[in-house]
């Protein structure tokens, strides 16, 4: 049976769909980023896969020469309101000169590349030396694929419960529009390159949307489980959350 799926839904799942919205979880992601960074976000700094620019808004102000990419033109020209250098191309042929940059951000864009090798290798090819990568992906451990599924030819929007446990080959049936990792995943990816990791976690998500909905009950769900990155149990965290050197 032929996949049915509007044509803004099949982009919204192959690509991601960006948050215009500013809430808990993009602010204490953009702590980490910038406890991760120091000061290489003074520098040339690239947000690849920088969506419409809510990130890239705000660490513009402070780089000496603030960067965009994005895939999708129409986010390009959302985020060329924050800096005019804003490109439209794919992460796996970044249009950067080697050694150029202090510091590449890549948030939950990973998993949406064609070759994540190959994205992988051109991060670390712009890279001066001593500059760093701050990567978040999705964590093959997480109980949820957050990405929604194909089944019986259709695209399912949503929280699907226990699909990353699947075997491999079934799991990517389910979702074949998006790349989940495992630690042992990454490792693999950044073998051989000249690069050395600072450090890797597990991070939760802040769970605004169940706040919004239960103030309550979903403020301490989310402390619960961000304090869960304190213990073994860690490992089932949202994303990875990885920052990784040229040397």
């Amino acid at each position: 049976m032929p996949l049915i799926i509007p044509e803004n839904l099949a982009k919204a799942a192959e690509r991601g769909e960006p948050s215009r919205v500013w809430r808990a979880g993009q602010q204490r992601r953009l702590d980490l980023l910038k406890a991760a960074a120091g000061n290489r976000l003074v520098g040339t700094v690239l947000v690849d896969g920088c969506g419409v620019g809510t990130y890239l808004a705000r660490l513009a102000p402070d780089a000496d020469l603030p960067i965009g990419l994005d895939i999708e033109f129409p986010r390009v020209v959302d985020s060329q309101a924050f800096t005019p250098n804003v490109i439209c191309g794919a992460g796996e042929y970044l249009p950067l000169a080697g050694g150029s940059a202090d510091l590449v951000f890549s948030h939950e864009v990973l998993e949406h590349v064609q070759d994540d090798q190959l994205a992988i290798q051109e991060m670390v090819r712009v890279l001066k030396p001593g500059g760093r990568i701050v990567l978040f992906c999705p964590n093959r451990g997480y109980p949820f694929e957050t990405h929604g599924i194909y089944w019986h030819g259709k695209y399912h929007f949503g929280n699907k419960l226990f699909v990353n446990y699947l075997p491999r080959s079934l799991r990517d049936k389910l979702a074949p529009h998006v790349e989940i990792y495992t630690r042992a995943d990454l490792d693999r990816l950044f073998a051989g390159l000249p690069v050395r990791v600072v450090s890797r976690r597990t991070v939760f998500g802040a769970y605004d949307n169940i706040i919004k909905r239960s103030p309550a009950f979903g403020k301490l769900l989310r402390a619960i489980l961000q304090w869960l990155e304190k213990t073994p149990l860690q490992r089932l965290g949202l994303s990875h959350f990885w920052v990784v050197e040229k040397v």
